[in-house]
């Protein structure tokens, strides 16, 4: 008989009620009426209240009936009629699986609770659902413990499914074969911090946001930043970005070396530690973006930066989104240094407005906003270079904040513009957010084509995007099943059309179940076939997140 989750030692596990307390994004706790963050590792809640955990939590608590939430994936799982399944284990050997895992590892390391297997099986936050869930959640503590559930999961034909932060929107941690969830909860230490060489050592469940906030009194910070649930492990699986990717890069250029559990059971490090190395294969890349299907990463050594000098924020108008993609990518190509360029259209403005999370009111306009970092002579340089080019694109007047309280305020309308749209969703209805990423001389013309297809759609739905890299995302609010189909073209059509543009269809979420159907036209079928050649070789039964990037 499987147990519910025991009782555990205080400051090493969270009991089950904290587990499901703890958003599927990020720790979160409610105290009375006011939202605070509690980062793993701390008893105390930081002391700035962020606008973002307060739409967190709304977003989180929208009424939705389980049945109009959950679809089941037309593409996943595959079709037996055209595609050999792996064979997976039955119910009965899953169970002697866990049962295993539990004599192993102790009982407290397993949860076969109702609400747990929900939450780690299921995301109001993903444009895909299944109609099925994991048997069994697993807390490993250690790298030693993730490869005992690697061993025993293999050793019966057990399905294993990662679980970080939770934030995925492409079903990264559906389990469309049942199996044992590996949520890396417990796993959230920094091992070591090497200040002198630039770089520091974490476990999975580690969460950006939280190690900035450790290390900045060293003057390093890590520049990746996604949306702010986001963990590093989910981070390394889906190579992410965010709003510093077009000066700082995305996840892969960060990765000195990562310790990875194998489907068997084996642990390897990809290489030592110095900033580049020539020796042999590069397995960091190899790992990094895919999305915990041949290996899950327990350990990584990541570079950090110096924080710079100086930092400005600034935002501006445009009558239309042609004219702010023009200037967006005029700056890139000139060469200016800018920390970042975000893209929100006129809908995603009168969003934040409604919200009334960020403190002024906002044009309801296509906008730019922009970070700035070096010298101080260095930012103003950049300022006038960028103010003339948003002169020559019809753009309105360039406000720049210097202070740093100020530009917190400022930059939080980026931030907070997926939780503010998942705020505005309806009883019932969902939300689909989905993103490409073109080569900038593309990106005016397919962000032109694909707001129109948003305002032919007749829905609600709005654009923003970290257009510096030709990237941008959409999300369409939508009644459920009646309105799925629709929505569904607008995002294939937009999809498709970058493709051929020679982009991609994910700049930074990821293929997920969402976007497998993209991978041959992408990168044709003997790339894929190569892709499938690696998978076969580090796990022939498939059972690393199953059914997620391509199918056997």
């Amino acid at each position: 008989m499987l147990r519910r989750l025991s009782a555990v030692k205080p400051q090493q596990k969270l009991q089950p009620a904290a587990r499901r307390q703890r958003s599927k994004a990020s720790s979160i706790l409610l105290n009375g009426s006011s939202c605070r963050a509690y980062f793993h590792g701390t008893s105390e809640p930081r002391s700035e209240s962020v606008g973002w955990f307060k739409l967190l939590l709304a977003a989180a608590g929208a009424s939705v009936t389980t049945a109009s939430l959950i679809y089941t994936l037309k593409q996943s799982p595959p079709n037996e009629k055209t595609i050999t399944k792996p064979k997976y284990a039955t119910l009965e050997n899953m169970e002697k699986a866990i049962a295993e895992i539990q004599q192993e590892l102790g009982e407290e390391c397993i949860s076969t609770d109702d609400e747990d297997l929900k939450m780690h099986g299921y995301s109001e936050w993903s444009s895909v659902n299944i109609d099925r869930l994991p048997v069994a959640v697993a807390f490993p503590e250690s790298t030693e413990q993730v490869a005992t559930i690697a061993r025993v999961c293999h050793k019966h034909k057990v399905p294993m499914i990662p679980y970080s932060g939770g934030s995925s929107v492409e079903g990264h941690f559906s389990a469309p074969f049942g199996g044992v969830s590996v949520d890396f909860l417990n796993m959230s230490k920094v091992v070591a911090f090497h200040p002198e060489d630039m770089d520091i050592v974490v476990q999975p469940s580690v969460s950006w946001m939280a190690l900035n906030e450790d290390i900045k009194e060293s003057g390093l910070f890590f520049p990746v930043d996604p949306g702010p649930p986001a963990k590093i492990g989910g981070m390394i699986a889906t190579n992410c970005s965010g709003t510093n990717a077009v000066r700082y890069g995305t996840m892969k250029d960060w990765v000195v070396n990562l310790t990875v559990v194998l489907a068997d059971g084996r642990v390897i490090k990809t290489r030592q530690r110095p900033r580049k190395s020539s020796a042999g294969y590069n397995l960091n890349g190899l790992f990094t973006g895919s999305e915990g299907t041949l290996g899950f990463v327990t350990e990584a050594t990541l570079k950090l930066a110096r924080i710079p000098e100086e930092t400005g924020v600034a935002l501006t108008t445009f009558p239309t989104m042609r004219d702010a993609a023009n200037a967006a990518t005029q700056i890139v190509r000139e060469g200016i240094p800018v920390g970042a360029v975000e893209l929100m259209d006129d809908v995603q403005m009168v969003v934040i407005n409604k919200m009334g999370s960020t403190g002024r009111v906002w044009k309801e306009m296509p906008t730019l906003f922009f970070k700035f970092s070096g010298t101080k002579a260095g930012v103003q340089d950049n300022v006038e270079s960028v103010r003339k080019i948003i002169d020559q694109n019809r753009g309105g007047d360039l406000e720049v904040e210097k202070d740093k309280s100020k530009q917190a305020a400022l930059w939080s309308a980026r931030k907070e513009a997926f939780w503010s749209m998942l705020c505005m969703r309806e009883s019932g209805h969902e939300a689909w957010s989905t993103d490409v990423a073109v080569p900038i001389s593309r990106l005016p013309d397919l962000v032109e084509m694909s707001k129109k297809d948003l305002e032919k759609l007749g829905l609600f739905g709005s654009m923003l995007g970290h257009i510096g890299d030709g990237n941008f995302h959409e999300t369409i609010l939508y009644d459920g099943a009646k309105e799925r189909e629709q929505v569904s073209k607008c995002v294939h059509d937009m999809v498709h059309r970058a493709i051929e543009m020679e982009g991609t269809c994910t700049g930074e979420h990821g293929i997920g179940l969402g976007k497998k159907e993209f991978m041959v036209k992408e990168v044709g079928e003997g790339s894929l076939a190569v892709m499938r050649g690696i998978k076969n070789a580090l796990d022939p039964f498939w059972l690393m997140n199953p059914g997620k990037v391509f199918d056997p």
